[in-house]
C-alpha cells in the first residue's frame, strides 16, 4: 500500500478523538461515581477482524487487551452479526474478558451493508453478585465466588434490548438501579461511536475504508520496530515477587525473559508461579494487556496505541501459571495484581536492554471497597480509592504524587471528597500526602496518602491492600524504595483493627484510615539539586532530618532555606 502519511495520521487521530467522544458520553451519562467520578471504564475500537485501531480513551489494562473481546464475538456469531445489534460479555476464560467486573458492551459498525469496524466500551461494575457486594471477593477460591459469568450475548437484537436478558443481569446484582443506569450509558456511548466511525468510513469510502486501518497498524508497527532497534539484543531477564496468596504469605514470582533479536522481541514468562489460591490469576487477555502496556510506556508517549505496534512482539504464557490461569481460578484483583508485577518485571528486563529509560517502581494500593445500608434501607457500595500509590522517578523527572494503580497509568481519578459525602454515609477526614514516604533518588518517587473517612454506618469492608506492609516500589541507579503501607481502622468503641493485606470483614461504626506507600526513586538521592530538596520540606514530602540523612541537603533551623557551608560538607565525596 502506498498511503499518504499525512491522511493515515488525520485518520489515527480522528479514531482516537472517536475513542474519547465515547468516553466523554459515559462520564456525562453514567449513575456510578466509579464511571462518572472515577473512571474506571475504557472505551476503544477495533476493525472488522477485531484488531485493536485506537485505545486511547481511560485505562491501558482495559483496552490492550480488547480485541480478544471482539474476536470473541466473530468466532461464536460468525454471520450473525447484522446493524444495530449491541453484544455483552464478561467472561475471562471463555468470551475474552479481562475479569467479571468489567462488562464489555460492542457495537457493530455496519456502512452500505458491510461491517467496518466495532465500537466498545469496557466498564468496572459497580456490583455483579458473588459473594461479596462491590466484586472484590477477597474469599473467592472459585470464579463462581466472583458473581455473573456472561459469554458473548447479544443484548440489544436488530435494535431490540433483550428485556429476559436485561431482568437476568438485574437480578444479579446488588445495585439494580445503578446497573441499569450504567448499562444504558455504555450503549449511549457506543451508539455515539458508531454514529462517528460510520461518517469517517463513508469520507474515507467503504471499499478504501479497511485499507487505511491496515495502514494505521503497519505504520505503528514500524514505529515500534524502531524502539526495538534501541534495544540491545540478547536475552534480557526480570522478576517481581509475589509474597501472598491472598490468604497467607507465599514465595512466588513473575520471571519473564525477553529475547531482543532481528527486529522482533519474544516475551516469555516461562519460569513464572503456578496459580494460587486467591482471586490474584491472570487470564490471557489481561496478561497481553499488560505486556503491551509495560512495553509502550517504556518507550516515547507518541508510540500508538493499536495492536498493530506489537505485531513484532510474541508472547508465551505458560498454562496453568499466574499468568494464563485454568479454570475455575479467581481472578477478580487479576487487572491491577498481578498484572502490576507483570510490568514490573518486564520493566526490570528491558532497563537491561536500554539502561536510559528505566523506571523506578510505583507503590502499590491500600484500598478496600466498603458496603452496607443508608438510613432509607438502600444498598451502598463505596470505593475508598484514595489509597492509590504513588509512581517511581525517571532521569528527568520525579515520580507522581498519588497517581493510582500503576496499570492506569493515571487514567483513573480520585473522586471529589464533597460528592461523596453526599453520595454516601460518610465524613472526610483528611486526605494529604505522607511525609518521607516517597522514595529517595535524583529523582525521587511520589508520595502517598494519609486518607481518612468516617463511616456512619456498620459496613462490609473487602480489603485489598497489596500495598500494606513492607515497601512494594524498588529503586534505580542508586535510587530507593518508598515507605510501605497500612490500614487501620478505629471503632466507635476505640478498638483499633489492623486491616489484613486482604479478607472480607464486617465492622461497626468507625473510622477507616489509609495510608499508601510511596514510590521508588531514581539515581543517587545524594546527587539530587539541593533547590529541589528544599522545596520538597517546604512541601511537607520531605523532613528536615530526611534531607540532611538521605539527600545530604542541611535546612535552616527555619525550614526556608538551604545552609550551603553544612550541605557542602555533607557532600564532599568520602575518602
Amino acid at each position: 500500500m502506498n498511503l499518504d502519511p499525512v491522511t493515515l495520521a488525520l485518520v489515527q487521530n480522528r479514531l482516537d478523538h472517536i475513542s474519547h467522544q465515547m468516553g466523554w458520553v459515559m462520564t456525562r451519562t453514567a449513575r456510578s461515581p466509579i464511571f462518572s467520578q472515577s473512571h474506571d471504564f475504557s472505551c476503544f475500537i477495533a476493525d472488522a477482524r477485531g484488531t485493536l485501531i485506537s485505545q486511547a480513551d481511560g485505562i491501558p489494562i482495559h483496552t490492550g487487551g480488547g480485541g480478544f473481546a471482539v474476536r470473541a464475538i466473530l468466532r461464536d456469531f460468525k454471520d450473525a452479526i447484522a446493524p444495530e445489534d449491541v453484544f455483552l460479555l464478561n467472561d475471562p476464560y471463555t468470551a475474552g474478558g479481562n475479569h467479571l467486573p468489567d462488562w464489555v458492551i460492542t457495537r457493530p459498525v455496519f456502512v452500505g451493508g458491510k461491517l467496518v469496524a466495532f465500537a466498545c466500551n469496557r466498564a468496572h461494575q459497580a456490583d455483579i453478585g458473588g459473594g461479596v457486594a462491590g466484586t472484590y471477593n477477597a474469599a473467592a477460591t472459585e470464579i463462581f465466588h466472583e458473581g455473573i459469568r456472561l459469554p458473548v450475548l447479544k443484548l440489544i437484537e436488530a435494535g431490540k434490548v433483550r428485556d429476559d436478558l436485561w431482568r437476568l443481569l438485574m437480578l444479579n446484582t446488588r445495585l439494580p438501579d445503578a446497573l441499569d443506569g450504567d448499562l444504558r450509558a455504555m450503549i449511549g456511548s457506543t451508539r455515539i461511536g458508531a454514529e462517528r466511525l460510520a461518517l469517517l468510513v463513508e469520507e474515507l469510502g467503504v471499499d478504501r475504508a479497511d485499507e487505511f486501518f491496515e495502514g494505521v497498524l503497519d505504520h505503528a508497527d514500524r514505529r515500534f520496530q524502531t524502539c526495538i532497534d534501541r534495544l540491545a539484543e540478547g536475552v534480557w531477564k526480570g522478576e517481581e515477587p509475589v509474597d501472598n496468596d491472598c490468604f497467607a504469605p507465599i514465595d512466588a514470582k513473575i520471571a519473564v525473559a525477553i529475547t531482543v533479536k532481528d527486529r522482533k522481541l519474544v516475551v516469555d514468562f516461562a519460569g513464572t508461579s503456578p496459580q494460587v489460591r486467591g482471586f490474584k490469576n491472570s487470564s490471557i487477555a489481561n496478561s497481553t494487556s499488560a505486556v503491551f502496556m509495560s512495553l509502550a510506556s517504556f518507550f516515547e508517549p507518541d508510540l500508538p496505541k493499536n495492536e498493530g505496534a506489537f505485531r513484532s512482539v510474541e508472547i508465551r504464557l505458560p498454562e496453568g501459571t499466574l499468568v494464563n490461569a485454568r479454570m475455575p481460578a479467581p481472578m477478580t484483583m487479576n487487572t491491577v495484581f498481578v498484572a502490576h508485577e507483570i510490568i514490573h518485571a518486564m520493566w526490570k528486563a528491558l532497563a537491561q536492554a536500554l539502561p536510559e529509560r528505566a523506571s523506578a517502581g510505583w507503590s502499590k494500593a491500600v484500598h478496600a471497597v466498603t458496603a452496607g445500608l443508608r438510613d432509607d434501607g438502600g444498598r451502598y457500595v463505596m470505593y475508598q480509592w484514595a489509597g492509590a500509590p504513588a509512581g517511581g522517578g525517571v532521569e528527568g523527572r520525579d515520580g507522581f504524587h498519588l497517581i493510582g494503580h500503576l496499570i492506569t497509568l493515571g487514567g483513573l481519578t480520585l473522586p471529589n471528597l464533597e460528592t461523596y459525602e453526599q453520595l454516601y454515609p460518610a465524613r472526610f477526614r483528611r486526605q494529604e500526602l505522607r511525609c518521607d514516604t516517597a522514595g529517595p533518588g535524583r529523582f525521587r518517587g511520589g508520595a502517598g496518602c494519609d486518607y481518612e473517612v468516617e463511616m456512619f454506618t456498620p459496613a462490609d469492608y473487602a480489603f485489598r491492600g497489596e500495598g500494606a506492609g513492607a515497601p512494594s516500589s524498588f529503586g534505580v541507579a542508586g535510587g530507593r524504595a518508598g515507605a510501605g503501607g497500612e490500614v487501620i481502622l478505629t471503632l466507635a468503641d476505640g478498638k483499633r483493627i489492623q486491616a489484613p493485606k486482604y479478607g472480607v470483614e464486617r465492622h461497626g461504626v468507625g473510622t477507616y484510615r489509609a495510608l499508601s506507600p510511596g514510590g521508588g526513586g531514581y539515581g543517587d538521592p545524594r546527587t539530587r539539586d539541593p533547590d529541589r530538596v528544599l522545596r520538597d520540606v517546604r512541601d511537607g514530602i520531605v523532613s528536615t532530618e530526611s534531607a540532611e540523612t538521605d539527600y545530604a541537603v542541611a535546612i535552616t533551623p527555619d525550614g526556608r532555606g538551604i545552609d550551603r557551608v553544612r550541605t557542602d560538607e555533607l557532600r564532599k565525596p568520602v575518602p
